[in-house]
């Protein structure tokens, strides 16, 4: 009879423990999910900056444009961002790349601290009123979805050397290339970042489980904020 209670209290406890574990992680566990940084700043040397055991990451740059209502706009890394480069000639990447975006535009249609900024690498035909046409076109009516445009050099050196993307204008360097989708190069990727200004993520803007991944990351930022 002993034999029979002691069995029968252990098999209360092999099966009372996961329940425990489980209640205990429902009511005082947290799941975490951190997202990498990306781009790590370096020295002189071309060494890793290091400051106080943590690895310093590169910021992106402040900067101001003019977007297709012709109004400036200042970005300043106080929300979080996605960021991208295109042209409205493109045929290729862009016309998939930006409506890809639209889902994220309509995700976030109510947060002010989401912002979508897309820059024009062809800012000499993509003035203000030809962005607002692509933009309509293409159904990105949104407040939180800005489409850039301003002086050439000024945003190609964004592109390269603020957040990490080559650009280029192969008719400068090709006086015979007649085809705009092979005269600017840029590319694809969508950039996310958070409101220290690093980059937090890097998506293929033509593959929608990249966009689907981004919706979620952008959550994830939204919960740390």
């Amino acid at each position: 009879m002993l034999k029979k209670y002691i069995k029968a209290g252990i098999l209360l406890i092999v099966l009372g423990i996961p329940a425990f574990v489980f209640i205990f992680l429902k009511v005082f566990g947290e799941n975490k999910f951190d997202l990498p940084h990306y781009f790590p700043e370096l020295d002189e040397s071309g060494e890793v900056r290091v400051v106080n055991g943590d690895t310093v990451f590169v910021t992106v740059p402040q900067f101001t444009l003019t977007d297709q209502d012709s109004s400036l706009m200042q970005y300043q890394n106080s929300d979080i961002s996605v960021v991208n480069f295109f042209f409205s000639r493109c045929g290729t990447v862009c016309p998939i790349t930006n409506k890809n975006l639209l889902r994220v535009a309509e995700n976030f249609k109510t947060y002010d601290a989401v912002k979508i900024y897309s820059l024009t690498v062809d800012p000499v035909f993509d003035r203000p009123y030809v962005l607002k046409k692509y933009a309509s076109e293409l159904g990105a009516n949104y407040k939180n979805w800005r489409f850039l445009t301003g002086d050439k050099k000024y945003i190609y050196d964004l592109a390269i050397k603020g957040f990490k993307l080559p650009v280029s204008d192969a008719s400068e360097y090709d006086k015979n290339i007649v085809d705009i989708d092979q005269t600017f190069i840029h590319s694809d990727k969508l950039l996310l970042v958070d409101t220290k200004g690093h980059i937090r993520g890097i998506y293929e803007g033509t593959n929608k489980s990249d966009i689907e991944r981004l919706v979620v990351e952008i959550k994830v930022l939204l919960k740390d904020r």
